[in-house]
């Protein structure tokens, strides 16, 4: 029976207050909801200086409701000392230095100066406190409450609409301690023709400022939640896409079926391979942090160049980098934004080796290759570890391609026929290419046309 209940209050409790909040927010979360935060205090500040300008406005163009003999005028008073408090906050806003202790002054400020303000009301025009409980001017109670909303943090909400009902509490008793004499009533209509005291009608007042103010607590509190679990899980989808080519992330993103393995389309596509020659023995002598410097250095290299021409990482070999053309996002020049890419990709390479070397730092040899053809592009993987490939006989001959390279003495090895569906495709090659025809390659069965560009295999 009790865990009965205690799931029932669970169930309940998540109703009314939102679903669970993230374990963890993550540092990058937090640090973005209080540079948010930080901004609406801006807001809060021009939100109350379009207040001041408003209302003073009002009161200098409308007939007053006073006679010109009172004794003073509480509002410009009250106007004033807001402009000033509003000047500094705003200062204050703007450079980023409203802590804790000042949000909660500021919020007590704010009640404070309204409810004094319709306290001196019965002094202005020489009646009984109890006039003053009259005075519409507490509908701006509610104005300062929704204000606090904007900084999305429910107990500045809830501290404003505490004090706004405290304060009419207090200029109730107020009221009733200062001259009995007008009288506490329970008739409604002698309340509204006098200024006897209808306590039903404060303490309404009184409700309404806490009702209020606990909805928009509660919806705040519920929103903040959702703020909070959105924005972890955009930043977990950031991180993540950081695994990912920036067209198959966007896949995954908007992908409206649900993402299963053995989903494919069919592509024409380019492959590109890159690898670094003798790397191998170098991770076998090298000390871990230089390994991992070298393949930073180098991936970084390749990586620029195949985005900068439209290609795509599939994935990171090691010390292999798989890239593709055409197959994540189709285009219509596939073949010449690859073939262009070789190249830039070529010297791109021995800049970054003749900058290692200078530095006197090891530096590998980098081979490509490109093979052309029709690939599948899609997922592979069961249902728990998911992974968006290129998979076809295009793949398996550009790996080998680029293992050829070391045989012919080249720096990159291309396929005739891809070369001339780039040429097709509008490429003007830069680079003088060798043509090495009837090149036999070892792992395929056939002997293949090649181009090559001479350098270190």
């Amino acid at each position: 029976m009790i865990g009965i209940t205690g799931g029932a209050l669970a169930r309940f409790g998540g109703l009314v207050l939102g679903g669970p909040s993230p374990e963890r927010v993550p540092p990058s979360v937090a640090a973005a909801i209080r540079h948010e935060q930080d901004s609406s205090e801006v807001l809060v500040s021009l939100v109350q200086a379009a207040a001041l300008v408003f209302f003073a406005a009002v009161y200098t163009l409308t007939p007053k409701a006073f006679p010109p003999t009172v004794p003073f005028e509480p509002v410009p008073i009250a106007l004033g000392f807001y402009l000033l408090f509003t000047l500094a906050r705003s200062t204050l806003a703007l450079h980023g230095r409203l802590r804790r202790g000042l949000l909660v002054a500021s919020a007590a400020i704010d009640v404070t100066v309204l409810m004094v303000t319709i306290w001196s009301f019965h002094l202005q025009y020489g009646q009984p406190a109890a006039m003053y409980l009259r005075a519409p001017t507490l509908m701006y109670l509610f104005v300062l409450i929704a204000l606090r909303a904007l900084r999305f943090e429910p107990g500045l909400v809830l501290l404003t609409g505490g004090l706004g009902a405290l304060g009419w509490l207090v200029l109730l008793g107020w009221a009733l301690a200062e001259q009995p004499s007008v009288g506490v009533t329970r008739s409604f209509p002698e309340y509204a023709m006098s200024y006897a005291i209808l306590i039903g009608a404060e303490v309404d007042k009184v409700l309404s400022i806490l009702a209020t103010t606990a909805i928009l607590a509660l919806a705040l509190h519920r929103g903040r939640k959702l703020l909070v679990r959105a924005a972890t899980e955009q930043q977990a989808a950031a991180d993540l896409s950081r695994f990912f080519a920036p067209e198959v992330a966007g896949r995954i993103r908007n992908e409206s079926l649900e993402l299963r393995p053995g989903q494919a389309e069919l592509r024409e596509a380019a492959i590109l391979f890159v690898d670094l020659r003798g790397f191998s023995r170098f991770v076998a002598a090298a000390p871990p942090r230089a390994v991992m410097e070298l393949l930073s250095e180098y991936q970084a290299c390749i990586v620029g160049v195949v985005r900068k021409h439209g290609g795509s990482i599939d994935k990171f070999l090691g010390d292999g980098i798989l890239a593709s053309f055409g197959a994540t996002r189709p285009s219509p020049s596939w073949a010449a934004q690859a073939l262009r890419a070789v190249e830039e990709l070529v010297a791109e390479a021995a800049r970054w080796r003749a900058d290692r070397l200078a530095r006197g730092l090891p530096a590998p040899p980098v081979n490509a290759a490109l093979a052309t053809g029709r690939v599948l592009f899609g997922t592979v993987g069961d249902a728990e570890r998911l992974e968006y490939t290129v998979i076809g006989e295009a793949v398996n001959r550009a790996a080998k391609l680029e293992k050829h390279c070391k045989r012919e003495g080249a720096t990159a090895v291309i396929e005739l026929e891809a070369w001339q569906l780039a040429e097709a495709q509008g490429a003007r090659p830069a680079a003088v290419w060798a043509s090495c025809p009837g090149r036999r390659v070892e792992g395929l069965e056939r002997p293949v046309d090649l181009l090559v560009l001479a350098g270190e295999g």
